[in-house]
């Protein structure tokens, strides 16, 4: 594209420009704001961020061939096209819309906000709509999806540049529909700046991400996540988070309300937990927009709050009854709870992410209430990190667990050793049997090689990753290849 083409379209959509110098005339291939990954043909944008200022990057991108550079601030303009800006972030924003043919425009955008819940609300969304017959993306914690297709990304919610492509992607790929989890830092730096919902959701609020580069307190994070709303049609709020009123100010009353503890336009009773081979889950019933009984293939009633959001947003999204049951009771989130139904032959096992001592307790806590013969739980900390959260995690795991595997995380530039030794401090307030194996791979075998179908059994801490960081080099480590691999000898062994 020629940047001034590329210029006049982004005027017509907002884009204001104090300056050019330099050539217009000269063609973009592509959209930079990382200086490694300048190219000839590229516009990089000088962005100012809380630890780097692109514009020191400026000479250096210049000579690895960019087209043109974006800049709020002064730089030498020897051999280049500079085009100034008030502020680089808001051009990269408009500039990459333009570039990737206004995506979004295309699209149906449904945006997830909580602090907690944000993954699995969007799976089971995506879940529904596909049984319902739809062409489904997904962005998110666990990368981004068109269809069954995915891609790596690094933020919750990327950079607004990283947005417009993968909206471009899953367009050519024939999607109709993107359900995006929406971080409040989103917001804050602008990354959603411009988009539009079709319908947006309110799951819950506590205080988190508060602190250096994040949110200055409480009131700052709460507003950030309120932005949404100011920029969707409508809105599905769980009315039992607090403050929920004020969260959804911006949508009027373009609103429908879920609960858990009493009536609204779509509630939930007679919760029951459910466990049988390959399954591990809960049922409800549910009142107002839908009636009967509903299944989930994960536990938790909490995720039953999040099953409400995901119903009401496919109902308004023209989902049938059938479509809303198939795709709850079917949905996975990798690395949220998630079940492992290869292994029913040998045990209940499952995958989860938590790594500090809320979430293990949370999990064991949820895991105790379908009373197995033994709760088996095995975890390693990360290294280069507080470890005080080393120390209580293994107090959560010797108080709630029935046996204790201690093995590796990602121990980065520490001695896995000495991670183990700290996890101990906690671990042996209580007397809960354990084991020891720093390797996470034979560790996980020696689980299936010495748990029963009536125990459950749960791999913690890395949940989606599928990586191993240590001594800075990052290898491939995927829990849940390594489960199926072994069943696969297993059953093989097991059918000759």
């Amino acid at each position: 594209m020629i940047l001034s083409d590329l210029l006049k379209d982004a005027g017509a959509h907002g884009l204001v420009i104090k300056n050019i110098v330099g050539d217009t005339n000269v063609s973009i291939d592509s959209i930079v704001y990382d200086s490694r990954l300048v190219k000839a043909g590229s516009a990089f944008f000088c962005l100012v961020g809380a630890r780097s200022d692109g514009h020191t990057y400026a000479a250096d991108c210049i000579a690895k061939g960019a087209s043109v550079l974006f800049a709020s601030k002064k730089i030498d303009e020897s051999n280049a096209t500079v085009v100034y800006v008030d502020d680089s972030r808001v051009a990269l924003r408009i500039i990459a819309d333009a570039f990737y043919g206004h995506p979004a425009d295309k699209l149906k955008l449904i945006g997830i906000t909580g602090t907690k819940g944000k993954t699995t609300t969007a799976h089971m969304i995506k879940g529904i709509l596909e049984a319902a017959g739809m062409k489904v993306g997904m962005i998110g914690t666990n990368g981004a999806y068109a269809g069954s297709k995915k891609q790596d990304t690094v933020n919750t919610t990327p950079e607004s540049a990283e947005l417009s492509r993968l909206f471009a992607w899953m367009a050519d790929e024939g999607i109709t529909h993107v359900v995006m989890e929406v971080s409040s830092q989103a917001y804050k730096t602008g990354r959603c700046d411009g988009l539009t919902f079709e319908m947006a959701a309110f799951l819950n609020i506590t205080p988190d991400h508060i602190g250096e580069n994040e949110h200055a307190d409480f009131e700052e994070y709460f507003h950030c996540k309120s932005m949404l709303f100011d920029h969707a049609a409508h809105a599905i709020v769980n009315i039992d988070a607090d403050r929920w009123q004020e969260m959804i100010k911006g949508v009027g009353d373009r609103y429908t309300t879920v609960s858990m503890n009493g009536e609204a336009d779509l509630y939930a009773d007679g919760f029951e937990n459910t466990w049988e081979p390959g399954i591990l889950g809960l049922k409800f019933n549910c009142h107002g927009l839908l009636e009967g009984e509903y299944k989930l293939s994960m536990p938790g009633d909490f995720n039953v709050g999040n099953a409400l959001c995901a119903a009401a947003i496919a109902l308004k999204l023209g989902a049938d009854e059938k479509a809303i049951k198939d795709g709850l009771k079917n949905v996975q989130v990798k690395g949220r709870m998630q079940l492992m139904t290869c292994a029913a032959p040998i045990t209940t096992l499952l995958i989860d992410y938590a790594h500090n001592a809320v979430s293990m307790e949370h999990l064991l806590l949820t895991l105790k209430e379908y009373n197995p013969r033994r709760l088996i739980v095995m975890f390693g900390g990360g290294g280069n990190r507080p470890k005080a959260r080393r120390y209580e995690m293994g107090e959560m795991a010797g108080k709630y667990a029935d046996f204790v595997l201690v093995t590796s995380d990602n121990s980065r530039y520490e001695d896995v050793n000495d991670i183990v030794k700290d996890i101990l401090v906690g671990l042996n307030k209580y007397d809960t049997p354990y084991e020891i194996i720093t390797d996470r791979k034979k560790a996980i075998h020696y689980l299936l090689e010495h748990c029963g179908k009536d125990d459950i059994v749960v791999l913690a801490g890395k949940g989606h990753e599928e990586y191993q960081d240590i001594m800075g080099i990052k290898t491939h480590f995927s829990e849940q290849e390594i489960v199926e691999e072994y069943m696969k000898e297993y059953n093989e062994k097991e059918n000759k």
